[in-house]
């Protein structure tokens, strides 16, 4: 039977912070009954689809997804339930450190949640403020306590490289936060993306980001305390401890299949061998909300990939990974020699510029290439 995972997008927070780029709005009111009742109907559409696998994993993210009634998070998991053989799956939900989503982790376990992830993001309350986070640096920690009193498996988010934090501050700042972690972490590089606050703000100077030189330095350090520690890099973001890796964001990162419910939510859906279909959802919750009344499913847009797409996608995922690219993982799934789709040229210059290490069967980046994966993915995509 084939396997797949499901995401579910709760598309709101109590505040837009600055460097979010995701589908997350703030609301005054949310009707939590008819959203439930959008995301059965939703699932109900891909009824079929979903009884023909396996699921694998359940993703519940955002938004802030702690924010939601816990009664929707078990009629969902229920429902799913319900339509597939569901047997020690991995059910994730995100959760912000405040103490009003604090109270709710009990009743998440009982709905069915088995799996936390903890926006903590940083240990300096004045880096908290400038994220526009509203928790502090005592609500994190407790916040972490007490998930560790409810879930044996929880993954703690933080970012780095951010503006005036020295590479002695973030050792300190990861040194105490190893504390608290147990089995995962999620460390992101702070970016500036296009139409958010940060971006405003950072092409006005209001703030300077560290440079490239202090952010590689940062990401070599972080490397070497969290495996002196047990936590083995295995995706380029991502550290765990053996057999306490994400298997949800791995299915996507090798290419899985992948069904989105909710606003802005995407899938990856294979029809037949060769054939991926890619959906996504409406972003706007209202809309995405108004549409699955009317027919039952909020799709914006479907269309089958072509295998260059779908070749570009695989490099792109896989890369990530600290394994790198199987390329006879990519015969099987698609016919096709991922060769045909690789510019042979730069992969020859970062070979010789050890960025990345080839041998006919893995392709894997180097510690170096780990640093300019955007830049070096795209450029070994044949066009």
């Amino acid at each position: 039977m084939k396997e797949l995972s499901i995401y579910i997008h709760w598309p709101f927070c109590k505040k837009k912070c600055p460097y979010c780029d995701f589908n997350s709005h703030v609301r005054n009111k949310i009707d939590s009954v008819k959203w439930l009742q959008s995301y059965l109907s939703e699932i109900d559409y891909f009824k079929d689809l979903i009884s023909d696998r396996k699921i694998t994993s359940i993703f519940f993210g955002g938004g802030t997804p702690s924010l939601m009634p816990p009664y929707i998070v078990e009629k969902i998991i229920d429902k799913l339930y319900s339509i597939s053989k569901l047997n020690n799956v991995e059910i994730s939900l995100e959760a912000n450190p405040t103490s009003s989503e604090n109270q709710k982790f009990k009743d998440f376990k009982a709905a069915g949640i088995n799996r936390l992830s903890i926006g903590i993001q940083s240990l300096n309350q004045n880096d908290l403020e400038f994220l526009g986070r509203e928790h502090s640096v005592s609500e994190a920690i407790e916040t972490i306590t007490i998930a560790s009193s409810v879930f044996d498996n929880y993954s703690l988010d933080l970012i780095y490289s951010r503006p005036k934090q020295t590479a002695q501050e973030w050792v300190q700042e990861l040194t105490k936060i190893l504390e608290y972690s147990k089995d995962h972490i999620s460390l992101y590089q702070l970016t500036i993306e296009k139409g958010t606050d940060f971006y405003s703000q950072y092409q006005k100077g209001k703030f300077i980001m560290p440079d490239q030189e202090l952010s590689a330095d940062i990401y070599e350090i972080t490397n070497e305390i969290l495996a002196n520690n047990g936590l083995m890099r295995y995706e380029i973001s991502n550290y765990a401890k053996a057999k306490k890796e994400c298997k949800h964001n791995i299915n996507y990162w090798k290419y899985n299949e992948y069904l989105g419910i909710g606003p802005g939510a995407h899938s990856r859906i294979k029809l037949n061998h060769n054939d991926v279909s890619a959906i996504m959802m409406i972003h706007n919750p209202e809309k995405w909300q108004d549409h699955v009344q009317k027919k039952q499913n909020g799709i914006q847009y479907k269309k089958t990939l072509s295998i260059t797409e779908i070749a570009t996608e695989y490099i792109l995922m896989g890369l990530r990974l600290e394994k790198g690219i199987k390329f006879n993982d990519f015969k099987t799934k698609f016919v096709y020699d991922l060769n045909d789709f690789i510019n042979q040229e730069k992969l020859d210059l970062y070979m010789k510029n050890k960025l990345l290490t080839y041998n006919n069967k893995n392709l894997t980046l180097t510690n170096r290439g780990k640093m300019l994966l955007n830049h070096i993915s795209m450029e070994l995509i044949k066009i």
